[in-house]
């Protein structure tokens, strides 16, 4: 078992005209964004707990079709031989 650590750009995003109160948050994976690893949220919490959802279907799509789960560079990804919890704070 690999836990695999990503790095995740979180954001604020809104339309040049738009008043600050209507931004929203951006969270991307630099690494996977190509394959769809974007996503947002009204809140950053929301734009990190939905950021955690796409990309476990993206490895999860990876693990079907046999393809490998990136590993590097570093500075995007860890991957650690062994079970590990994440905590944000």
């Amino acid at each position: 078992m690999k836990t695999y650590i990503f790095r995740v750009v979180l954001e604020e995003d809104r339309w040049p005209n738009e008043l600050e109160s209507a931004a929203v948050w951006r969270a991307y994976v630099p690494l996977l964004e190509t394959q769809g690893a974007s996503t947002w949220g009204a809140t950053k919490e929301e734009a990190l707990k939905n950021i955690q959802e796409v990309l476990e279907m993206i490895l999860e799509e990876f693990l079907e079709e046999g393809r490998p789960i990136p590993t590097g560079p570093e500075h995007e990804v860890r991957v650690l031989d062994e079970p590990a919890v994440s905590v944000t704070v």
